[in-house]
């Protein structure tokens, strides 16, 4: 018994692209059947003929994208490969927006359509289970996803503290979802109706992070704005030693951070964040001891994704979703893709499966996402950053290039003459790069820097600086 050929239905006002298409896909083993125009494209379709729709989009009667939404409504499944003269970004964006399976730009290489048909018909009916979709749908919709032993102990850990109102200190990799915990601390405990505030301190100006924090003259802080919620404060390692001491006063009571709309203090849980090793920074002189065991209360750690492998297949298939419910085309992802997900290394975490979900959502037609997709996109983006948390201020990299100089000196101290070494480490990269922004004029550089003409000239031969122009 011999399985009956696929049928193409062809739409094109041009009746010399309706011919060589209608040869090609008969040479290919297809059943063909043409029009010019877009109201019989759509007669054929409603009557529930054809497997496959290649159709143009200006036509003598009707524009395609308006009869392509009847179709879609009709017959969901229906592949639709859209080809276009008017190669614009609107033609291709009306075309992704309509469900179309493909955007072939006119003029097109036969070979191609033809594989783009295949790859279309070869989706799927039902890419996924129901069961499988379903519980996308549901995890889609929680704030942390996966099922595997290490984040069954981080549910059990977070039931625990969610009635509680004790200061939480989560430990985790840079994108292993530390934001996501403690939202979801705040949006199960009793402090949900309360305001949930973020500070991200890796991202504050260092000399901004205590008005941030705590408010000034005429301002309230995020102290105060979460009074009666939840303060998260992420990347608490990066927060400077006099902000430290001040929160340290504020947790233990002795300063008071006033609610001026209540006439009371402010009263909200804190739940502090970092992917740091606080213990070397107390070593090294840089977090206060103290102010680490008044935070660590109750610590919760979070996994990195590759120590939680077998939570991908779920995390994938709700990312996806989440990126349909956003605008982006419907897209489900097959076996052998989840199989090369788990093979890779993910430095960047969860955020980083995310970016990758929403990435081949957004720029590839085929669905099942494939393990070739996959493989393309991990290797193009092998040699780029990850994502952070927040980019770090200049300050914070200052602070973190210091820590070798604690590191290994008697008593881990650094050896005597830091300051001058630090200043000097500082000013000629300062001098050298404002010299050569202006071409060597030593009056523009110094009323840049805002120093003496003399200065930057003694400056620039004590150091060595070499002055180009």
């Amino acid at each position: 018994m011999t399985n009956t050929p696929r049928k193409v239905l062809i739409a094109d006002d041009d009746a010399s692209i309706r011919l060589v298409l209608s040869q090609a896909f008969t040479r290919a083993g297809f059943q063909v059947r043409a029009t010019g125009a877009a109201s019989t494209l759509l007669k054929w379709c409603m009557d529930g003929e054809g497997d496959l729709v290649v159709t143009d989009v200006i036509m003598a009667d009707e524009n395609v994208f308006d009869v392509l939404p009847k179709i879609r409504k009709q017959r969901p499944k229906l592949p639709i490969i859209v080809m276009s003269a008017q190669n614009t970004l609107l033609t291709a964006v009306n075309a992704a927006e309509t469900g179309a399976f493909e955007y072939m730009p006119k003029p097109f290489d036969l070979d191609d359509m033809v594989a783009a048909s295949r790859r279309a018909l070869a989706r799927p009916a039902q890419a996924e289970p129901a069961k499988a979709q379903a519980l996308a749908a549901r995890d889609e919709r929680l704030p942390l996803i996966g099922r595997s032993p290490p984040m069954q102990e981080v549910y059990r850990t977070l039931a625990r503290l969610v009635g509680a109102e004790l200061t939480v200190l989560i430990l985790g990799e840079s994108g292993s979802g530390k934001e996501l915990a403690a939202r979801a601390l705040h949006d199960l405990g009793r402090r949900r109706e309360g305001k949930f505030v973020v500070v991200h301190l890796a991202a504050t100006p260092r000399e901004r992070v205590e008005s941030e924090l705590f408010g000034r003259e005429g301002e309230t802080g995020k102290l105060v704005e979460a009074d009666g919620g939840t303060l998260f404060l992420d990347e608490i390692g990066d927060l400077p030693l006099d902000a430290q001491t001040r929160l340290l006063r504020v947790i233990d009571g002795s300063e008071q951070a006033m609610n001026p709309r209540t006439n009371r203090r402010a009263d909200a849980r804190i739940i502090a964040a970092t992917n740091r090793d606080l213990g070397a920074l107390i070593r090294q002189g840089l977090f206060r001891e103290d102010l680490f065991f008044r935070l660590n209360v109750a610590p919760l750690r979070l996994p990195p994704l590759r120590e939680r492998l077998d939570d991908i297949p779920d995390l994938a298939r709700a990312f996806l979703l989440r990126a349909h419910r956003e605008g982006l085309p419907a897209k489900t992802i097959d076996p052998a893709a989840i199989e090369r997900l788990k093979r890779h290394s993910w430095p960047g975490n969860v955020r980083e499966l995310e970016n990758l979900m929403r990435r081949v959502a957004a720029l590839y037609a085929e669905d099942p996402i494939t393990a070739r997709i996959i493989d393309r996109e991990l290797q193009d983006h092998a040699a780029q950053p990850t994502a952070s948390e927040g980019a770090p201020t200049f300050e914070a990299l200052v602070e973190r290039g210091l820590q070798g100089e604690f590191v290994g000196g008697p008593e881990g101290l650094p050896r005597a003459g830091l300051y001058d070494r630090v200043l000097e480490q500082v000013e000629r990269p300062l001098i050298t790069l404002t010299l050569a922004a202006t071409r060597g004029n030593q009056v523009r550089a110094a009323e840049i820097l805002g120093l003496n003409r003399n200065t930057l000239r003694k400056k620039i031969q004590d150091l060595g600086v070499k002055v180009k122009g």
